[in-house]
């Protein structure tokens, strides 16, 4: 009888305190999944795998799917500890700005130093998976790009709106990982790659920099000028280099590196983005600056698919 009365005791008990454990154990992981950006990390593992495809050789070797997966998981690792990293840095920032204050580090529900921790354990966790499951180069590339992203870019862009510029440069190594991973070494068709994604981020930074500029600016960031620059910052960094992005994509096809198709896809990709690029340096409206936003996440991805699929 004792035991039957211990069965109930618990059968009552256990209801109530194991989903509330249960709960509070997805929202801890859900905090430390949000830390390490997801949404950022998607179009990085595009753009890393894109360039492990594009550099595997023709013939008997050709795509090699177990090293892909390294280099993917050694970049993610990498890309996550970066992330996490760089919302330690800005934590006492984001609690300033309504686009980032209920983040786990800007509100208080994750303690900084567990992140600091956890984000230093990423990093390192994928730097050394890279050298050790694909090459150093690939490891060296990935090294290269968290610091300059969090101890480069991350402070100037309190300091000027050039910050974009700069940081355009370790934003647009992914393609040079994944390209790294499969040959060991960096070719010129690499950097083909690379200047797309480097221009790319402009138009696409753009978008965001003026959906929340006073976010921005109640933070302390000078993403964008103060003065009457400001009008002819965004349309040069929106329309103009969204249209030099036109004639970038059509050197795979110039040098044989793709064919007729890709040629007209990547034509009509670029038409629509430089589209909608112009229309919201023309109206610098909330408006059209979501609408590029939304044309810069589906525009890379496809190009970049569509390289992939008509690889010659």
């Amino acid at each position: 009888m004792a035991t039957e009365h211990t069965v109930a005791a618990i059968d009552l008990v256990t209801p109530q305190v194991s989903p509330r454990l249960r709960g509070r154990a997805l929202r801890v992981l859900g905090d430390y999944w949000a830390l390490t950006k997801p949404e950022v990390n998607f179009l990085i593992l595009v753009t890393t795998f894109a360039g492990f495809y594009l550099a595997s050789q023709p013939g008997s070797d050709g795509f090699r799917i177990l090293p892909a997966v390294h280099t993917l998981l050694g970049t993610l690792l990498v890309a996550s500890g970066t992330g996490t990293l760089n919302q330690y840095l800005e934590r006492m920032f984001d609690a300033q700005m309504r686009r980032t204050a209920r983040r786990p580090l800007a509100s208080g529900r994750i303690e900084s130093s567990h992140a600091l921790w956890f984000g230093i354990s990423l990093s390192l966790a994928g730097a050394v998976y890279l050298a050790v499951a694909v090459n150093v180069l690939a490891s060296l590339l990935a090294l290269v790009t968290l610091l300059t992203y969090l101890f480069l870019y991350t402070p100037l862009k309190r300091k000027t709106p050039l910050c974009t510029l700069i940081g355009a440069f370790p934003g647009a190594v992914p393609p040079l990982i994944g390209w790294a991973a499969a040959r060991g070494r960096v070719d010129p068709e690499a950097w083909v790659l690379y200047a797309m994604v480097f221009l790319w981020q402009f138009p696409h930074f753009m978008a965001i920099a003026w959906m929340y500029r006073e976010d921005y600016a109640r933070a302390g960031y000078l993403v964008l000028p103060l003065d009457e620059r400001r009008d002819c910052f965004v349309i040069w960094q929106s329309a103009g280099v969204s249209l030099f992005l036109i004639p970038l994509t059509l050197v795979p096809a110039i040098i044989g590196e793709s064919g007729l198709v890709y040629s007209v896809g990547a034509l009509i990709l670029g038409s629509f983005f430089f589209f909608c690029s112009a229309r919201f340096a023309s109206r610098r409206s909330n408006v059209a600056a979501r609408q590029l936003l939304a044309a810069s996440i589906v525009y890379l991805p496809a190009v970049f698919i569509l390289m992939m699929l008509y690889k010659k």
